[in-house]
Order: C-alpha cells, then structure tokens, then sequence
C-alpha cells in the first residue's frame, strides 16, 4: 500500500474564537491531483496554509511522507510551494524571481537553464521575459512568473489556491497546462483549491467539500446555501433574482446548506420535457466536461449565478442538444437534497 504524502489526524484551528478548520481525518496520495472546493470563508486556504507548513494547527498533527517530526523541519519545507491568487514578486527582474528559491536552496550556479525551462513552460519567452522588471508584467503575466518561481523547484507538493480566477484566459489555459505538465513529468502531487468545477472534474482524482471549515464530502455534487424560507407545508424555499424559487424538502434551518447529487439532476433543451417536474429553472449550459472515471459528461447549467451540475452520457447530451451557450431547463426533486 502506498503512503500518503498527507496524513491529517485530529486537526482544529481557530482564530480567536472562531473554527477556521475541524478535519478527522483526512489524506492524499503520492502524484495525485486532489480539488477543494467551497464558499469563500469554508477554509481551503487556511487548509493550504497548514499543508504549506506556512500555519501549525491549533490541535492535531499533519504526517508528511509518514513523519510528524519532518513536518515540522526545514526539510519538508523545501518540497513543498504554495501558488496564491494574487502573485507576490520581490522587486528585482524576472530571473531574478525565479531564480531566487534555488539561490536560497544552495544552487549559485547552472541555474539558467532551470529558469528558462520554467519560462517556458508557462508560455513566456526567456530571451524576452528574463530581463522584464516585476513592474512591467501584466497581471496575468505576473501570475504566470510567480508559478514559474514554484515550478523551476521540481517541488514534491505544488498547492494552488484560486491560480486562475483574477488573469486573463490565455494565462489561466497557461497555468492550468504547466501545472499538470509538473505532475507528468516528475510526478508532483497537485491540491488546487478553485471555483472552476469543470476543470477541477476534468482533471482531479477525487474532489472535496468544504463549508465551515469541515471536508463535508467528495465529488461533483451541487451545493445550495441559504436563507431559505420555511413554509406552512414544511417545505422550504429560495427566491432567486427572477422570482421564481428552487423548492426543497424540510430545512433544519434558514441557514442550512442543502447538496444534491449530480444523478438526481436532469437537464433538458425543450421545457415540454420537464413537465409535472417541482423544480424547472431555466438556465444556460455553461460548460461540458468528460468525467476522468467513468467516462459520462458532466454538464454545468448555470441558474441566476448558481452552478448545477448533472451527469449524462454523450449520447444524452446530443440527443438532447445541450450544448454550451444554449438556454435549458434543469430539473430536481425537493426530497433529493440532502442537509449539511
């Protein structure tokens, strides 16, 4: 059996009196591509922080490739990067920045080569980037250095945290290819934390849940938030921007966070197809991407900004015709929720 780079036992961390992260159990295989996904304040980047060795947990302990003491040394350090959103970059040229964490790590000399492969690989042309200033990058381009700063390590573990979300979409095709490339060629083990779902599914082993600081489950499965409106039949109900309302069984509360199996979701281009359904909110297809496990297609709707997610063959999608950019009505059953 093969160890895992990650083991987490027993974690709390709080800040003051709040519980940032409450994680059993919880651990990632050697060259796996791991996915956190979650709202904002769920505590994927406090997670990658811990698996960063930036942040020690409050309680608990992180065993990396099998050992609590490594964890804590320099030595873990050095096989682990995190990339975050926004790019930081010292104030020096872009060799400069890239080189600089194998100066620190003893390589004074032959480290240009290492550069210029990293450059390249996120699509920026050493004779012509190498010499930029860091004031002289775009944001994207800025992104783009920061990760070759990460990847002209050969690092072990590269965690990502929203990578994409703030460049441009040629940078974020760009990134999402060198980071991948970094798990082909020397068998890195990714965690990317990402609102992109689609690409997540596309490319990670296993995905997982986060909300309110605890892993609450895996896979693509599409998550409501409230406040939800409790009705005299014990139903409940959430307005959304155009008056209609996604109808649910029974909250526990207002507040509660209801998920929905991707299975239990339809997804239709003709609205005659959805009658007598309780649920019919129409939407527009906003992605499709082939599941890497079991080879059905997981089409992504988009409803009022909230993502459903279903899972059809691809003789569905083309006999039902949904496709990007076209209008369709997504389709669930109030008692197919499940409460978190």
């Amino acid at each position: 059996m093969t160890e895992s780079i990650y083991a987490l036992k027993g974690i709390r961390h709080c800040y003051g009196d709040l519980v940032a992260l409450s994680i059993d159990d919880f651990a990632v295989a050697p060259g796996s591509i791991i996915g956190l996904v979650g709202p904002n304040g769920s505590g994927k980047s406090t997670l990658l922080r811990m698996l960063s060795f930036l942040e020690k947990p409050s309680q608990g302990e992180i065993l990396f490739s099998g050992s609590s003491e490594e964890s804590s040394t320099r030595s873990a350090r050095l096989h682990v990067t995190l990339l975050d959103q926004e790019p930081y970059l010292l104030k020096r040229s872009v060799m400069e920045n890239v080189a600089y964490g194998l100066k620190v790590r003893g390589m004074r000399q032959g480290y240009a080569i290492r550069v210029k492969e990293a450059l390249s690989w996120v699509g920026l042309a050493p004779e012509e980037f190498a010499r930029r200033q860091w004031y002289e990058l775009s944001g994207g381009e800025a992104q783009r250095v920061a990760l070759a700063c990460r990847l002209v390590l050969h690092p072990r573990v590269l965690l990502l945290d929203e990578p994409t979300s703030s460049v441009d979409a040629t940078s974020a095709a760009l990134i999402k290819e060198a980071s991948l490339r970094a798990r082909q060629e020397w068998g890195t083990t990714l965690v990317i934390a990402s609102h992109d779902w689609p690409w997540l599914h596309e490319v990670c082993d296993e995905v997982f849940h986060l909300f309110r600081g605890s892993i609450i489950g895996s896979g693509m499965g599409n998550v409501l938030f409230g406040p939800w409106t409790i009705r005299a039949d014990g139903l409940a109900e959430k307005h959304l921007a155009d008056g209609t309302a996604i109808l649910v069984s029974a909250a526990p509360n207002e507040k509660s966070m209801a998920v929905i199996d991707p299975r239990s979701v339809s997804v239709h281009k003709a609205p005659a197809a959805t009658e007598g359904r309780a649920n019919t909110l129409a939407g527009t297809i906003s992605a499709l991407a082939l599941q890497k496990h079991s080879g059905r297609v997981l089409v992504t709707a988009t409803v009022d900004s909230i993502h459903f997610h279903a899972e059809l063959s691809s003789t569905e999608v083309r006999a039902r015709g949904v496709f990007p950019g076209e209008q369709a009505w997504v389709c669930f059953r109030p008692e197919d929720v499940r409460w978190i």
